[in-house]
C-alpha cells in the first residue's frame, strides 16, 4: 500500500496518524511540492487535483485525505476509531466533513499567507486575505470550542478519526499564527493529540 505525501502537508499527517493508530504500514512516497512535482503529468494521472495525498492500493487509487482515513479504518476489523454503527459514524463523519468545509479553507489561506508565502518568495502577506481568514477561522475554533467544553474527544464514541484530522494542522498554529491559542478547550484537548503515540510518531516525517 502506497501513499505519496509531502511531509509538511497537514493533510498527509491525519493519514499518517491514522495508519500508525490502525498499525497498518505504508510505503512512502515523497512528492516535492516546493519542486512542483504535484504537477508533473505522471502525478496528475492519479491525482487531478494537484494535491496530496494519494493513496495506491493493489491497482486502486484514493485521493482526498478523510476518504483515505476511512478506507484505512474499514481496512482493520476491530478498530474503534471509525465506529461501525450508523450514528457513531454519522458523528465522525460530520466532524470530518466540518473540518474539510468550515475549518480547513480559512486554515489553508493562514498557512499561506503567514507562513508558506514567504518561503516560496512570493511576498508580504496580503492583509486583506488574512482578515477574511481569521474570521472563519475563529468563527469554526469557536463552535469547537464550546463543544470540547464537557468532553475530552470530539465525538461521544472517543478518540476517532475526527481527533487525528482535525489536530492535524494545528501543528502550524503558532507558524502561521491561528487565532487559537487563546481558547483552553482547544488547547487541552490538543495536548492529548499531542501525548498520543501516532502524534509523536509522525512528527519526525512533519516539518
Amino acid at each position: 500500500m502506497r501513499l505519496h505525501y509531502h511531509p509538511a502537508s497537514t493533510c498527509s499527517r491525519r493519514v499518517l496518524m491514522a495508519a500508525h493508530d490502525l498499525e497498518i504500514e505504508l510505503d512512502l512516497v515523497q512528492v516535492d511540492l516546493f519542486k512542483g512535482e504535484q504537477n508533473a503529468p505522471e502525478f496528475l494521472q492519479l491525482n487531478p487535483n494537484h494535491r496530496v495525498p494519494v493513496l495506491e492500493h493493489d491497482g486502486w487509487v484514493l485521493w482526498e485525505s478523510c476518504a483515505i482515513m476511512q478506507y484505512l479504518a474499514d481496512l482493520v476489523p476491530g478498530q474503534t476509531l471509525y465506529p461501525g454503527e450508523p450514528r457513531g459514524r454519522a458523528d465522525v463523519n460530520r466532524w470530518l466533513f466540518w473540518c474539510a468545509q468550515s475549518f480547513m479553507p480559512g486554515i489553508g489561506i493562514l498557512n499561506w499567507e503567514n507562513s508558506n508565502k514567504s518561503l516560496a518568495g512570493m511576498g508580504a502577506p496580503d492583509p486583506v486575505e488574512v482578515a477574511r481568514a481569521e474570521q472563519g477561522v475563529t468563527e469554526a475554533a469557536n463552535i469547537l470550542e464550546a463543544h470540547l467544553s464537557h468532553r475530552q474527544w470530539i465525538c461521544d464514541s472517543g478518540l476517532s478519526l475526527a481527533d487525528l484530522a482535525i489536530a492535524a494542522p494545528l501543528a502550524d498554529q503558532h507558524r502561521a499564527k491561528f487565532p487559537v491559542t487563546h481558547l483552553p478547550n482547544l488547547q487541552r484537548w490538543f495536548m492529548q493529540v499531542q501525548a498520543l503515540d501516532a502524534w509523536k510518531q509522525t512528527a519526525a516525517q512533519a516539518l
